[in-house]
């Protein structure tokens, strides 16, 4: 009898991992093909987190935060490609309060930031995400949005009368659209 509830046990767990292994590539397939590899990328991270947390090599708080940041990226990442319909995810970063000493050398008062607030010049922040725990969350401006915000004499001033997070930061192509591009001509 002790046999049969493993055999149970077992079957109902591979049952219950492919259905959430189905209900991923459900989800995924609604996304492009950059969100669906940013997602995977996500994905990824995980398992390596797991597999360093199985193999004992980190503690059980290390575990536990790194996996509540990739939620909170995954989160954060699909609110942003959900509400512009891009198939773009600009570069992320989620930090807790404590760290936020990561990313900035005089950091700001999570208290202080206001969403699309330009931070330093290098990150716009796009909000809280609670997983666990409170990330904020920041996307890294490329050189073309640092190099206006500099011209443009708006540096460091906050929120950019203009922008949101997602009209920024998501300037990639539709959802759906064709993922070819013309091609770069050079000089000869």
């Amino acid at each position: 009898m002790h046999n049969l509830t493993r055999i149970v046990l077992l079957v109902l767990a591979l049952a219950m991992a492919g259905g959430v292994a189905q209900a991923q590539r459900v989800e995924q397939s609604q996304f492009g093909p950059v969100v669906q590899a940013y997602l995977g990328y996500l994905r990824n991270e995980q398992e390596v987190v797991d597999d360093r947390a199985s193999r004992h090599e980190i503690s059980t708080e290390y575990y536990r935060r790194n996996s509540n940041r990739i939620r909170a990226l995954r989160q954060m990442a699909i609110r942003l490609v959900t509400k512009s319909e891009n198939d773009y995810v600009p570069e992320l970063e989620a930090v807790a309060a404590d760290e936020m000493r990561s990313l900035f050398e005089d950091p700001p008062s999570p208290r202080t930031l206001r969403v699309s607030q330009v931070v330093k010049n290098t990150f716009r922040y796009l909000g809280p995400v609670t997983s666990g725990e409170v990330f904020y969350v920041f996307a890294r401006l490329d050189p073309y949005e640092q190099a206006a915000l500099i011209e443009s004499g708006n540096a460091n001033e906050g929120p950019m009368t203009s922008s949101s997070p997602e009209s920024s930061a998501a300037k990639g192509q539709r959802v759906g659209d064709s993922s070819t591009r013309p091609r770069r001509s050079s000089p000869r």
